[in-house]
């Protein structure tokens, strides 16, 4: 389907998103903004994170306004863009319960951090390693365990390919567990899904 099907008033739209008007991305988000925000919140059940996941696809439409190539209708785009986002997470979200599993399952085997002086001790650890790495590597890797992108979201975002982002994590990682690995309560893996996961 080419982007004649598309509506007249839309086909305006997306080309005055691609030459950078601002006029036409404020009339976008004030018309879309508070409905897709509701939709969000039928799937996450969280306003403040269904707002969030809004902002973020606004943002990244304005970002790729040049590349933007719509066949269906803005309206079915932004819906299944919010919809994506919102899978996405809860996805990550079932991944952390996971973890969350496995750290108790094996809390009785595994000596923990007796204090929270310990806990400070691997915290300080874990942020100065990931302040030593190299610049791509840690902006990369803070860009997925704390702001929880997808390695896609980061690719698009950087401009790089998804291959190169997998690899920068697991450099990231190798960086992590031979650092861990010296601490002297917690296995590597362990640590990590105490600091990164809980």
């Amino acid at each position: 389907m080419s982007q004649k099907s598309i509506p007249a008033q839309e086909a305006l739209i997306i080309d005055g998103l691609k030459r950078g008007d601002e006029h036409f991305f404020r009339l976008l988000f004030d018309t879309y903004y508070k409905s897709l925000v509701a939709f969000a919140n039928r799937m996450l059940l969280d306003i403040d994170l269904s707002r969030s996941i809004v902002q973020d696809v606004f943002v990244m439409l304005y970002d790729k306004r040049e590349e933007i190539n719509i066949h269906t209708s803005l309206n079915a785009h932004l819906y299944q863009s919010v919809k994506n986002r919102c899978l996405n997470h809860i996805k990550r979200d079932k991944m952390k319960n996971r973890h969350h599993d496995i750290l108790l399952e094996n809390s009785e085997t595994v000596q923990a951090p007796a204090n929270s002086l310990e806990y400070n001790e691997l915290e300080n650890l874990i942020r100065s390693t990931i302040e030593n790495m190299p610049d791509r590597c840690k902006e990369i890797f803070r860009m997925s365990r704390f702001e929880g992108r997808s390695n896609q979201e980061i690719a698009d975002k950087l401009g790089i390919s998804k291959r190169t982002v997998e690899t920068q994590i697991s450099n990231a990682l190798k960086i992590l567990r031979e650092e861990l690995s010296k601490y002297r309560m917690l296995p590597a893996f362990l640590c990590m899904v105490v600091f990164f996961l809980i």
